[in-house]
């Protein structure tokens, strides 16, 4: 897999939405990853969801059952120097200055997959 992404400061960033448990689980998946990075995570708690920061130009390609891909132009993004979360009702999980600068979308795609067979393997053991 290739992470060599040259990875846009987070202002230009667009969003990977995905529910709360799926995300989680990717969020582990990532940072327990060789070497491969998660960039900033928003939460939203009114909706249970959680936002990945990614590229610009992603959501062109995004085809990711059960998320959405968000073009965001900057607008809201501002991430520089200590940010407070861009929307109303949220909070960063992982906030920027912790995080990588953006998820490399082809990383993010492969934990969400790892993510979603997790999920169903443990909800079928119920």
């Amino acid at each position: 897999m290739d992470t060599s992404v040259s990875v846009p400061p987070c202002d230009a960033c667009d969003v990977v939405t995905v529910p709360a448990r799926q995300g989680l689980e990717a969020v582990d998946i990532l940072r327990r990853g060789a070497g491969e990075g998660v960039g900033p995570v928003i939460h939203d708690d009114g909706c249970d969801t959680l936002g990945f920061l990614v590229p610009p130009g992603t959501a062109a390609a995004w085809d990711v059952p059960g998320s959405t891909c968000t073009e965001t132009d900057g607008r809201g993004l501002s991430v520089v120097p200590a940010p407070e979360p861009p929307v109303e009702g949220s909070d960063w999980l992982l906030p920027p200055g912790e995080a990588d600068l953006a998820t490399d979308p082809a990383v993010l795609r492969a934990a969400l997959g790892e993510a979603a067979r997790l999920i169903r393997a443990a909800d079928s053991c119920r």
